[in-house]
């Protein structure tokens, strides 16, 4: 499964939800989804905002576990 380390960046970069709502243009409502691991896509084009906000990598935002 794919798990979306969202809040560990934020907290990384000592940053709120809204804050980066505000820098990426996108909902809080989405960005929720993000963060809580319910979503099911995300675009390139969201990543590549997330990853310009956070100045970070895909793979910092992105983690690969295998299911149990």
């Amino acid at each position: 499964m794919i798990v979306v380390n969202l809040d560990v960046m934020l907290a990384k970069r000592k940053m709120s939800l809204t804050e980066l709502s505000e820098r990426v243009g996108i909902t809080m409502a989405n960005l929720s989804i993000l963060k809580t691991g319910k979503a099911r896509a995300i675009r390139f084009e969201t990543l590549d905002k997330l990853c310009a906000a956070l100045d970070c990598q895909p793979a910092e935002l992105l983690e690969w576990r295998k299911e149990r």
